[in-house]
């Protein structure tokens, strides 16, 4: 039987437009409970700022591409904006509450990478490694969340991705450096702005850069608390 027209796939023609490398980065965010008021405030704020800013650059809006997961609700990871280049990124806004399923999120986001991946290599698109940045101001509180700190561990140590946590005040750092192969960060105060805008000039530096570049930490004054 013929399919409905509303169930035919339709083509990526985005990369039929856009054929230019892609550097993916994934914004995994701890929307919990303990994120509202000001801190959810300032993280929308914040999400503005780089929206903003990616658009802004030229070689960045048509080169990144960003996703959006937060970490929120009973036990629930959510995609909040999915994969799209960075001209065409709307700032999801977040709202706070709920525990902080950090595990689930972070399989979320190897995962998405994971298809996005088959996805590029299937259109003849390449791309550089792709970089997760976990934020959350607590720690993970959902079952099994080890198991996922590991794969992630495991998917950075094979160069499949580069993971950079960040917590913000209180914030478990020694459980979120479970995460990743590089120490995190801590953001001082609620300096998300700074630090989005930090993230926009780095992944547009990175999208340009040359192949086996250095993917470091640099220039993090703005928002690191020392």
């Amino acid at each position: 039987m013929a399919k409905d027209v509303s169930e035919v796939v339709i083509p990526y023609v985005e990369f039929a437009d856009n054929a230019n490398e892609r550097t993916p980065c994934v914004l995994v965010l701890d929307c919990s409970g303990s994120m509202r008021g000001e801190p959810i405030k300032q993280l929308n704020a914040g999400l503005a700022a780089l929206e903003k800013e990616l658009k802004d650059d030229i070689d960045a809006s048509s080169r990144v591409q960003i996703l959006v997961i937060k970490a929120c609700g009973k036990d629930e990871a959510v995609v909040s904006a999915d994969w799209v280049d960075a001209m065409d990124f709307t700032a999801p806004v977040m709202e706070a509450g709920g525990l902080t399923p950090l595990g689930k999120a972070m399989e979320l986001a190897l995962d998405k990478i994971e298809k996005q991946k088959t996805l590029y290599d299937s259109c003849g698109v390449t791309s550089k490694r792709p970089w997760i940045f976990l934020i959350s101001d607590g720690e993970p509180t959902d079952y099994g969340w080890e198991q996922a700190a590991d794969k992630c561990r495991l998917a950075q140590h094979n160069k499949k991705v580069i993971i950079h946590a960040v917590g913000t005040q209180g914030a478990n750092l020694e459980k979120l450096a479970r995460f990743s192969e590089i120490s995190p960060k801590r953001l001082t105060g609620l300096k998300f702005t700074e630090f989005f805008l930090w993230l926009s000039r780095s992944v547009s530096c990175v999208s340009k850069a040359a192949p086996n570049a250095d993917d470091l930490l640099k220039d993090i004054d703005d928002w690191n608390e020392k």
